[in-house]
């Protein structure tokens, strides 16, 4: 029998081209924008793209896809996307931050991605709410090259699920970085716009601030965190030193009035240390996280022959993200702390589980880096129909939502046990759940000569590491028992 196609696996193929081929050939509809809102969690959104296109028009699509081995199957991925109605009214995503009033809460974070008017205008002009720009600093910055290296899921597309980048901060002056923040707040007045800055010394870190005023910054940020710093006394060396976030926090809130966010290091034991600094110091919000430290081996990412360590990012880094953003919001000593989420968010549902533990913006980068600016278009749509399919009339209502889930590990049910259960007609007798348990688990499932495991309930600890191995999602959840002696013992 021949296996159904998975829509969301072909959408992964896709090379999301520019200028798409594919959509200039089918004339009637855009088979581009429905395959990219499946790539990025929108399935169920899709249809709306190529609901006015015959069959004919997407075999035209089909045959003028380019790619490096066969074609999107674009005709058999329509027949399976269901049916959508488009609502009249979408919910708006406005939300506050630090005070200031936000279209949504997607912002473009500092880094390559917002370094020139031009660049920040396009994704005001795109849809994105405002701009952590890259960061400023008083010191002549040197790039190397190359710059960047990538832990690949699939080389061929180009995807990549983590990135490691050796850059540091603007290589502009900063009066030039400045002015382009005014031109924006200029032309763009209802955006947000935030400077980044890092000084060395106390003189640095104020003029900076009040430079950042001057033009006009809606808000500072503080870049405690930039792992890989050539100048001694920067970054992450301030990052991880309560001390020195206490001070510098406190000495930018008195030099300037409007909001002050540090951005915190991940390269450090414990977050809540320097962010309870940033806190006492009056700090109107914190950005977590920045890069983590790391080391790729590949040759494309030496420097004349050498390597060094530098900051990963990417949707690899998005559970260490939430761990620490989760740390902070459940600190009770920083309670009422307003934070920004960083780290691998790619698509809406990533954005929503920084707001779902308490963050009230979202900053993406690595994301852009791959795809564009025009992600903010699903970004947007997935968050607001999840709004109407939950009732949530305001995204307040979402901020902090997942927070009281989450206990210290003692307080776990450490009495009761989840079995899985094996659905007989997706099982297709692969054996990996067997191969799996008998070898990382607890020897609880056999397999016989005609392919069909069976779970031996009496060795099962209900850890569903099978559950997580099946290929063809077969093995889900059972009732939750009592544990029996022999399953405590």
């Amino acid at each position: 029998m021949e296996r159904k196609l998975n829509i969301k696996e072909e959408a992964a193929r896709c090379l999301l081209c520019h200028d798409a081929p594919c959509t200039k050939a089918c004339g009637n509809g855009d088979p581009a924008r429905a395959i990219r809102a499946i790539r990025f969690d929108n399935a169920a959104l899709a249809r709306q793209w190529i609901d006015g296109c015959s069959e004919q028009d997407l075999e035209n699509a089909e045959r003028a896809c380019l790619h490096y081995d066969r074609p999107i199957r674009i005709a058999e991925m329509a027949r399976q996307l269901p049916a959508c109605e488009k609502p009249t009214k979408l919910p708006s995503l406005e939300i506050d931050f630090c005070d200031i009033h936000c279209e949504n809460p997607f912002f473009l974070a500092s880094s390559s991605v917002c370094t020139s008017y031009e660049m920040v205008a396009r994704a005001f002009d795109a849809g994105w709410a405002g701009v952590f720009f890259k960061t400023i600093c008083l010191h002549d910055i040197e790039e190397v090259s190359p710059r960047f290296d990538v832990v690949n899921r699939d080389g061929a597309t180009g995807d990549f699920y983590a990135l490691r980048n050796m850059e540091q901060l603007s290589e502009n002056p900063a009066e030039v970085d400045f002015d382009t923040l005014h031109r924006l707040k200029q032309d763009y007045p209802s955006k947000v716009v935030v400077a980044s800055i890092m000084g060395q010394t106390e003189e640095e870190w104020m003029i900076l601030a009040k430079m950042a005023q001057d033009a006009g910054a809606d808000a500072v940020e503080l870049n405690f965190s930039c792992p890989q710093m050539r100048l001694a006394g920067m970054g992450s060396d301030v990052g991880q030193n309560p001390e020195l976030v206490l001070f510098y926090t406190a000495l930018v809130k008195r030099v300037v009035s409007i909001p002050v966010i540090p951005k915190m290091t991940p390269n450090i034991t414990h977050i809540n240390q320097p962010a309870m600094a940033a806190h006492f110091a009056n700090a109107d919000a914190i950005s977590a996280i920045n890069t983590i430290k790391s080391v790729t081996m590949a040759g494309r990412g030496m420097v004349s022959g050498q390597k060094t360590i530098s900051g990963l990012s990417g949707r690899a880094v998005k559970p260490i993200a939430l761990r620490y953003i989760l740390e902070m919001a459940k600190n009770r000593m920083m309670k009422g702390q307003e934070l920004s989420g960083i780290g691998g968010i790619e698509t809406w549902r990533d954005a929503l589980e920084f707001l779902q533990l308490g963050c009230t913006n979202v900053q993406v980068c690595t994301a852009v880096m791959q795809y564009g600016y025009r992600i903010i278009d699903d970004l947007k749509l997935g968050l607001q129909h999840y709004m109407i399919e939950h009732g949530v009339n305001s995204l307040n209502e979402i901020v902090g939502e997942q927070l009281p889930y989450f206990v210290n590990p003692n307080d776990l049910d450490r009495d009761t046990v989840l079995f899985p259960m094996i659905d007989r007609d997706k099982c297709i007798g692969c054996g990996r759940c067997h191969v799996s348990c008998m070898d990382g688990g607890h020897q609880a499932i056999t397999f016989s000569e005609d392919h069909k495991p069976q779970i031996i309930g009496s060795k099962c600890v209900g850890c569903h590491l099978c559950s997580l191995v099946c290929p063809t999602g077969a093995i889900a959840q059972a009732k939750r028992v009592k544990k029996t002696r022999r399953q405590e013992s």
